[in-house]
């Protein structure tokens, strides 16, 4: 405690911030890197005019709002009123269309990484540049507004995503990690900057569409891990803290992007090393000594926050179908003035996961809120199946909805392990769905059939990494960010690893052979369901 007291007293903490799918969630971090309080916010995003999007006024709300409930739980467990921190670091939801005129007027809504509105031109991308642009891309949204021609494409003064756009907020620096800027566009990570041959052929490709804006000058600064980002303004510490106690002049790291803090607070940075997140979105990512043979529309390109190429399988839909259904759960409970807590819950109904059958005895379930790239649709519709002789058990409803949030990350992790070779001796488990002990953990490791750890801090998530990043920009001292996450935060770390059982993959492979036959019934869902 003592320590602690120390630590906040003299500003020798570190702030992670994160906006997420469904929370903004605030965590900060003693000296040792470890979580000493947290905040959050809940928001949700919406869809309007066949647009995901979040409001401007969302963010900032939600942005204070995660920063008072930190400052609460500070000044709750330790009596001290927080006013400085060594190190800020926000990280976000990657991807998505933020776009800028010159007096920093936004020029259309927020379009998220959720939505499926590019095909076109990701298409055109992927193919004149021979590496893949999926359509949550940035460029990918630029290039298809202009194709499109769309009115406001030639006021563009900037263009960023949300993380940019905050620190950006924060500091007045157009900057972005390298690992969020590939998220943008290709990037050269050896050299920490965006690829200047793509960038000349893209530049043409938008020219061909009238566009007269320079596609280099719009776009972000790309920084490396432990780079300096710049400051916190006065302006940005009122945005964080209305109250005013907050004080200017901090420094903070570049920021990243939910891939980008999943690596950081996995220890999944170096060669060779892999992990899942799992949220709202769900996606695996392995480390690579070298690239891919060859361009492949289910596997995404991005980059450690330090410039490594990193193989992302990326699907957009995870866990929104399980909260719902949870969330129905809860309204029932409380029909019958039952008030459980909902993460005991959320605990009580994975583990009852356990206890179903291992293909789910006859359920089928879709969890696209949105469309998948993977599977091919542009849209999705949440889906519920069953043959008539399914018991529709509690166990056997549960065990699916947590296989079929896993089913679409398994087709990308194919390609690498059967089209590639890739070895994938362990992935590392991160983010909400892995809170519950033994469960989800196991269901992966069946799904991957691979060995799966889960460390103590998983259910920290990313803005504990972006924490960690803060840590690193200020105690890094030359190591690289390999080394100082193995010495600095995670030797000590408890974890658990789950080896895949044999009777759980071999249910698995049986669901997903019906989960491949039902694609064409969620299809024609899509079709037919307005």
């Amino acid at each position: 405690m003592e320590k602690t007291m120390n630590d906040l007293i003299n500003g020798n903490t570190c702030l992670g911030i994160e906006l997420g799918s469904t929370r903004i969630k605030a965590v900060l971090t003693d000296a040792k890197n470890a979580p000493i309080a947290g905040g959050a916010y809940e928001w949700e995003n919406r869809l309007e005019d066949g647009i995901w999007t979040y409001h401007m006024e969302d963010v900032y709300a939600g942005l204070a709002g995660a920063y008072a409930d930190l400052k609460a739980d500070v000044k709750e467990k330790y009596g001290v009123v927080l006013t400085k921190v060594g190190c800020i670091g926000i990280s976000a939801m990657m991807h998505g269309y933020l776009v800028f005129d010159e007096k920093d007027q936004l020029l259309v809504p927020f379009r998220t990484w959720r939505n499926t509105i590019t095909g076109e031109a990701s298409e055109k991308l992927s193919k004149e540049l021979n590496f893949h642009i999926p359509q949550r891309y940035s460029i990918a949204h630029l290039y298809q507004a202009a194709l499109k021609s769309e009115p406001h494409v030639n006021s563009i003064a900037h263009m960023t995503t949300l993380a940019g756009y905050v620190h950006f907020l924060l500091s007045g620096k157009r900057v972005m990690g390298v690992g969020e800027a590939s998220g943008m566009f290709p990037v050269d990570g050896q050299n920490c900057e965006y690829d200047e041959e793509k960038l000349e052929i893209t530049q043409k490709l938008l020219e061909k569409e009238g566009v007269n804006i320079r596609l280099k000058d719009i776009l972000p600064d790309v920084l490396c891990a432990g780079e300096d980002a710049g400051t916190l303004t006065k302006e940005g510490a009122l945005l964080l803290d209305p109250s005013g106690d907050l004080t200017s002049g901090i420094p903070l790291c570049p920021p990243e992007g939910d891939a980008g803090t999943g690596m950081a607070a996995t220890n999944s940075v170096s060669v060779g090393t892999g992990n899942v997140s799992a949220g709202t979105s769900i996606f695996g990512m392995v480390v690579m000594e070298k690239n891919l043979s060859r361009v492949y529309d289910e596997i995404d390109i991005v980059t450690t926050p330090t410039g490594e190429p990193v193989a992302m399988a990326h699907c957009n839909n995870c866990s929104s179908d399980i909260n719902a259904w949870v969330n129905m759960f809860d309204e029932l409970l409380a029909l019958f003035c039952a008030n459980v807590n909902k993460d005991e819950l959320y605990t009580k109904l994975f583990k009852e996961a356990l206890k179903g059958a291992k293909d789910g005895g006859g359920i089928l379930a879709y969890n696209y809120f949105s469309g998948e790239h993977i599977t091919g649709l542009d849209e999705g519709r949440p889906l519920l199946v069953r043959t008539p002789d399914a018991g529709l058990s509690l166990a056997d409803f549960m065990r699916v909805q947590l296989m079929t949030s896993m089913a679409t990350l398994k087709y990308g992790m194919d390609i690498l392990v059967k089209e590639e070779g890739v070895t994938i001796n362990n992935i590392s488990g991160h983010g909400g769905l892995f809170k519950t002990k033994g469960v989800a953990d196991r269901l992966l490791a069946a799904a991957l059939n691979t060995n799966v750890t889960v460390m103590e801090t998983a259910g920290e998530g990313g803005a504990w990494g972006m924490a960690l990043l803060c840590g690193y920009r200020l105690r890094g001292n030359g190591r690289s960010l390999a080394q100082f996450l193995d010495e600095d935060v995670f030797a000590e770390t408890a974890k658990t690893v789950v080896t895949p059982d044999a009777e759980d993959t071999e249910g698995f492979n049986r669901f997903l052979e019906v989960y491949k036959k039902g694609l064409s019934v969620e299809k024609e869902a899509v079709n037919v369901i307005k």
